[in-house]
């Protein structure tokens, strides 16, 4: 079980889009669930994502600001995945 940097439930890790931030510094997303380095998590739901943006939730778990890249590509994957899972 992992928890949501945006509306902070808990909830299985397959259920969730894992962010990861690299020994390097670069953050990306982690489709498989094994690079190393920090990650955290955010549930496919655009309003969990916008939450997290609003706190900077995943700023906080890093340590730094994310890229808008990533912020794009996490909103692209959200199309994707249906909010039930």
């Amino acid at each position: 079980m992992r928890q949501c940097v945006g509306c902070r439930e808990m909830k299985p890790k397959k259920e969730l889009i894992r962010v990861v931030r690299s020994p390097e510094g670069a953050v990306s997303l982690d489709f498989k669930g094994k690079l190393p380095g920090r990650g955290a998590y955010v549930c496919p739901d655009p309003a969990c994502l916008a939450r997290a943006r609003k706190s900077k939730a995943l700023e906080r778990a890093f340590s730094a600001a994310l890229p808008p890249e990533v912020w794009t590509a996490l909103e692209e994957q959200m199309k994707e995945v249906p909010a039930d899972g």
